[in-house]
């Protein structure tokens, strides 16, 4: 199992390359299926979810051709409705996407409960509750959800009693080639919905009021191909940003796009980060000590609980007391026990987190709990007194592009390595 070694409190200087966004990627390669022709598809981060995604096509019959690192060639004219890769689809969060894709494609699907992070259950009765009021029958049993449709999905009005992401974005995959129109109330509005909704537009589907909470789909008879190229990621951003707070130094974070960045930007101003937008680039400078902080996460344009780690451990050095309300995931707090193991002083009540923050924090080893408790980590392991080792960093690769050599790029004290190669002050073993 590989790790990654930091040695911190080395100030971060130069500049970092934003990837495409990971959350759009999910959503927009499954949503693929339903293009009869081939999807040119640019910015796509190099991430292990998004290989797990194009692996899912090619089971389906879809053809996948690399034209460089970040731009492929989708073609799922010939796929054809099976059940997939299992196997690979119990790793994914975003597994649920291929429900939507394969109802709108085939009439039917099966696929696993999703996998991914652990925050708890992950209820998808609202995606479900759309799927059924378009038509089709669901069943989950074994591990599995099932879908089929009678004569094919039918335009209906579904209100989400909860704003849902994952559902707003899986009924729209759904409802592209549903008979008449599809109206999603209450729906999130998050910047990788519109870039799904701009992505399906782009190919021929008559998506309208992406980013607002009522999205109407008018369902067209098929999709052609064409060329899209994927959102910078707003989250990685924010991580990056958030490393150079806490590390200290000058950091220009270049590929992003500031709106969606501005509840972290103005968090972090709050908290005494010096931030100057510059176009498609931001420059993140701190040199002084951090202030506290309030945070409370919710659905966009609200503070992002995918950012609430990383804050978390800026609030575990800033001068004060800060608190944390988590209102979006359950789970979410695991990460405060691997950081209480640094020396950060943490009280965790119900949805709320108490940080007082301490003068330095103490390189440890440490797990990556999920994706982003793992960038955490590493955030909180580049600013300690001494080594930090964070292990079971599969969690952080799912979301992060070559992290380690953007980090080493600026001047961080990091490095990977595997669990089989002896350590400082051990012996190999024979």
């Amino acid at each position: 199992m590989d790790k990654y070694v930091i040695r911190g409190e080395k100030p971060l200087f130069g500049e970092i390359e934003i990837s495409g966004a990971k959350n759009a990627a999910v959503a927009i390669i499954p949503a693929a299926l339903l293009v009869d022709g081939v999807c040119r598809i640019e910015n796509i981060p190099q991430i292990s979810d998004v290989t797990l995604f194009l692996r899912i096509l090619e089971s389906l019959g879809a053809r996948i051709k690399t034209i460089n690192r970040t731009t492929m060639e989708i073609d799922c004219s010939g796929a054809t409705f099976r059940r997939g890769r299992f196997d690979l689809m119990r790793k994914i969060r975003a597994s649920y996407y291929l429900l939507g894709a394969m109802l709108g494609r085939f009439g039917e699907a099966t696929v696993t409960m999703p996998g991914g992070c652990d925050f708890g259950v992950r209820p998808i009765d609202q995606h479900l509750k759309g799927f059924s009021a378009m038509g089709a029958e669901t069943e989950i049993s074994g591990g599995l959800i099932r879908a089929e449709t009678v004569g094919g999905l039918r335009g209906a009005t579904v209100y989400l009693d909860v704003v849902s992401v994952g559902a707003t974005m899986n009924i729209m995959i759904a409802a592209v080639l549903a008979k008449g129109r599809t109206v999603i109330e209450n729906a999130a509005r998050e910047p990788h919905i519109v870039d799904l909704a701009n992505f399906l537009n782009s190919m021929g589907a008559d998506i309208r009021g992406a980013g607002t909470s009522v999205i109407k789909i008018n369902g067209v008879p098929s999709l052609s191909g064409g060329t899209y190229s994927i959102i910078p990621d707003q989250i990685e951003a924010g991580t990056y940003m958030a490393a150079a707070a806490a590390a200290g130094g000058e950091v220009l974070i270049k590929n992003v796009i500031p709106k969606h960045l501005d509840c972290i930007t103005a968090k972090l101003a709050e908290m005494g980060v010096y931030i100057e937008n510059r176009g498609d680039m931001v420059l993140v400078r701190r040199d002084g000590q951090l202030r506290r902080a309030n945070v409370k996460t919710m659905p966009y344009p609200g503070f992002p609980t995918d950012m609430q780690p990383q804050m978390g451990v800026l609030m575990s050095v800033a001068r004060g007391v800060s608190h944390i309300t988590e209102d979006v995931w359950d789970n979410r707090f695991k990460y405060l026990d691997e950081l209480k193991r640094m020396g950060a002083k943490v009280n965790v009540e119900g949805k709320t987190a108490s940080i007082s923050g301490v003068e330095y924090l103490t390189g440890a080893a440490v797990k990556a709990c999920d994706l982003r408790a793992g960038a955490a980590m590493v955030i909180a392991g580049l600013c300690a007194r001494g080594t930090t080792v964070v292990e079971d960093v599969y969690h952080i690769e799912r979301g992060y592009e070559n992290i380690v050599e953007k980090l080493r790029g600026v001047g961080a004290d990091i490095v990977e390595t595997s669990e089989t190669e002896p350590q400082p002050g051990k012996a190999a073993a024979v």
